[in-house]
């Protein structure tokens, strides 16, 4: 984009009514149209800064926590980045090497950790039921601590994936989809196939597939939601995706054929995860530390697992979508046939087609996360911005 172009970006904001200030991003389908645009907006708009070498700190000082309660990659580096970008110092927060490790409650670590901190971005995806409610507890000590005095500000809750939704990366999804069809507003009507695609791991979460269908209805899209049976997402977001889908005037189908859902698709997004009734047997067992029950239930699902090795992403079934050129989609790591893998969610030939395609999908997520943290600290987003520009601070010498 030209200074022109990202004037025209930022004043855009203008006509969205966002009610984002002093709040958390915890799920999408809590946020308003306007205010899912607005992200869109605002991370369209910070990226277009930075590709002009224009400094987007608008903190000097100040840190952002960094609470990662599982595993990961992406989303760890992208919440760097983005905090990074806006000028904010990254403080992991080590459960093993904290007070919580002795019994410290949530209500005062929230408070011990957010006296100069801006924002929290928590991933707790492991715990079906908790998540969620891990990250809402959070907030709610941050209220009381702003409250009582004890916090001078209080810091932006930002969901990095909980057991219901993973935010920043259905959003980086969705920016990506913009920019490939050219906006948000042709997404309408266009079919997006979220399938469960084989994996030789079992426990992945549901959280990215709740994403996906979760925002895509938002967007009157065609979202086609196919699984083995027995493979189910937990049935109040699939409910509340039905609904959305109504709403938007877009369409929702559920089946048991991922055949089906690649007919005629114009984005396919094969993706293994979980049934819900094993992430609801795994809760128990991981509390208690029960590693045999834990290898137990492992061993079942692993063997259950492998009677659908042919729900893979091959080249037959890519031939099923629109012209045979529907756009592969995946949150990586993806489990490749004969790469990661002996068998996976997608064949080789497929995955080495869109390789460049889902790092530019993730290379989103950073942008979407700053995105999220400034309109949720910022009374004038976009005043800030346009200031961002007239202050013109170049971002590198070099």
């Amino acid at each position: 984009m030209n200074e022109k172009e990202i004037q025209k970006t930022i004043e855009a904001l203008k006509g969205k009514s966002i009610d984002m200030f002093g709040k958390d991003f915890l799920l999408t389908w809590e946020k308003s149209r306007d205010e899912l645009d607005a992200t869109f907006i605002v991370a369209s708009a910070l990226r277009a800064l930075r590709e002009a070498n224009v400094s987007t700190k608008i903190w000097e000082t100040g840190i952002a926590v960094s609470n990662f309660r599982d595993n990961s990659t992406r989303t760890r580096f992208s919440y760097a980045s983005a905090c990074d970008l806006l000028g904010l110092y990254v403080q992991d927060l080590d459960e093993g090497k904290s007070q919580i490790a002795h019994g410290e409650t949530v209500r005062e670590t929230a408070n011990m950790i957010s006296f100069l901190t801006e924002a929290i971005g928590i991933r707790d995806d492991m715990y079906l039921g908790e998540g969620d409610t891990y990250q809402r507890e959070v907030a709610k000590s941050l209220d009381e601590g702003v409250k009582a005095g004890v916090l001078p500000a209080r810091p932006a809750v930002i969901n990095l994936q909980s057991d219901i939704d993973h935010p920043t990366q259905a959003m980086a999804d969705f920016l990506h989809l913009a920019d490939h069809f050219g906006g948000l507003d042709q997404l309408k009507g266009k079919k997006i196939a979220m399938t469960w695609a084989y994996s030789p791991s079992y426990g992945k979460p549901l959280s990215v597939p709740q994403g996906i269908i979760g925002l895509a209805t938002r967007f009157g899209m065609d979202v086609a939601l196919a699984h083995p049976e027995g493979y189910d997402l937990i049935p109040e977001v699939v409910a509340l995706s039905k609904k959305q889908a109504t709403a938007s005037g877009g369409k929702f189908s559920h089946s048991n054929s991922m055949d089906e859902a690649f007919k005629n698709a114009d984005i396919v997004y094969p993706k293994s995860w979980a049934p819900y009734d094993v992430m609801q047997q795994r809760v128990p067992l991981l509390h208690a530390n029960d590693s045999a029950g834990l290898k137990d239930l492992e061993k079942k699902c692993l063997e259950n697992n492998a009677k659908f090795k042919a729900w893979e992403c091959t080249e037959e079934k890519m031939k099923l979508t629109k012209g045979g050129k529907a756009l592969y989609m995946h949150c990586l790591p993806a489990d490749i046939t004969d790469v990661s893998c002996k068998a996976g969610e997608v064949a080789a030939t497929v995955f080495d087609r869109y390789r460049d395609a889902t790092y530019l999908e993730a290379s989103y997520k950073p942008y979407i996360i700053a995105a999220m943290i400034l309109l949720c600290k910022a009374k004038d987003p976009a005043g800030l911005l346009k200031d961002l520009m007239k202050r013109g601070t170049k971002r590198s010498m070099i």
